[in-house]
């Protein structure tokens, strides 16, 4: 552990579900392994990853009482931490996309303070609203704005954000010696598996139970798991259930170590419509599973090196994704190549070479 003396604020809605929580989470652990003295605020009670530091979980009070009186002491609360801890920077994972609350924030919550703010997405709706313009002084106005993927940081300049540099999201070694048992129910299964928060508009579920279910794999005995928890669980489910695969298609809980049940897939898929740089492609490859995905506007393309570690699927095409799942359990010499590839493409992303450029990024603007 270095001794840097530096105190760092991280805030995130919670550290629960979403792959930016999870990153954040992970960037807690790495600074903190880096001698920074490291605080973490969450706005909703939701702690389901591992971190480091001292926790000011705000969410708690959230859950007592929402009305406006109580967010006003709330958010005086939250103003009156930072000033009594005097950190040295405050990096932002939030979304933001309503401007009077990025304003009060700027002009009220952090003011005085250095500030990062990290962009988790491709959907600029997220984090600078419908009307970019608006938000532009914010960002400039820090002391950098951090992509998580080339695609994100030169859609930012192209808008005007002239801070940037893009630091990727890193992989943990430690959660993959942690997994929890196989569930028992996939023991004896051979399964292609989608995991995350199930919002079909973004994550586009239907989609892949349409491709499964015209890839015939199911009539090989081959299954589609499906794995997480979200508004539309119901009505995928719904879904699945009028098709031929049905028998074959399984929705498991999310699991907050879901890496037994990742090592044990043939491949994970990513059908979204957009991300930011997707986490699951690269827990997958980091514990040797080949991956499939839609070549979407970020990330991707920046993970999957096609027909080496995986399928790239040049455009949302039912057959051809269709192909591109039956391509992975009929080609075993294909799945082979792309499984001993796996790990040694994302070699880079490992924890402690994130950690590293965080550190220096730091070390220069503090």
């Amino acid at each position: 552990m270095q001794n840097t003396h530096n105190k760092v604020c991280l805030v995130a809605t919670s550290l629960a579900k979403g792959g930016a929580e999870r990153s954040c989470a992970l960037l807690s652990r790495m600074l903190y392994e880096k001698g920074y003295n490291v605080h973490i605020v969450t706005l909703n009670d939701e702690i389901d990853y591992a971190y480091s530091g001292t926790l000011y979980n705000l969410g708690i009070e959230k859950k007592i009482s929402d009305s406006q009186v109580r967010r006003f002491f709330r958010f005086r609360k939250f103003r009156a931490f930072l000033k009594k801890e005097n950190f040295d920077v405050i990096i932002d994972h939030r979304p933001k996309n309503e401007f009077y609350r990025e304003l009060f924030y700027a002009s009220y919550i952090y003011k005085g303070f250095k500030r990062i703010y990290v962009v988790h997405s491709s959907n600029f709706d997220t984090y600078l609203g419908k009307k970019p313009e608006l938000f532009l002084k914010f960002y400039n106005q820090s002391i950098k704005t951090i992509a998580v993927a080339k695609a994100i940081e030169t859609k930012l300049n192209t808008l005007g954000i002239n801070n940037t540099i893009t630091i990727q999201n890193a992989f943990d070694d430690t959660m993959i010696q942690n997994a929890e048992m196989l569930p028992e129910n996939l023991t004896e299964k051979k399964y292609l598996l989608s995991y995350g928060r199930l919002n079909d508009a973004i994550k586009d579920i239907s989609f892949l139970i349409d491709s499964f279910t015209l890839s015939e794999v199911w009539k090989k005995r081959i299954y589609l798991v499906i794995m997480g928890d979200g508004k539309d669980l119901d009505m995928l489910k719904a879904k699945a259930a009028k098709r031929l695969s049905s028998k074959f298609i399984l929705f498991i809980p999310f699991k907050k170590n879901p890496f037994s049940i990742i090592k044990n897939a043939r491949a994970v898929t990513l059908t979204s419509h957009y991300e930011g740089f997707p986490m699951v492609l690269v827990e997958s490859l980091s514990i040797g599973t080949p991956v499939i995905s839609i070549d979407i506007n970020s990330g991707p393309s920046e993970i999957v090196r096609h027909q080496e570690n995986g399928l790239l699927i040049e455009k949302r095409s039912l057959p051809l994704f269709a192909e591109a799942l039956k391509k992975m359990y009929v080609d075993e010499a294909f799945y082979e190549l792309c499984k001993a590839n796996s790990k040694p493409s994302v070699a880079h992303l490992e924890k402690n070479n994130i950690a590293e450029k965080w550190h220096q990024l730091l070390q220069n603007e503090l």
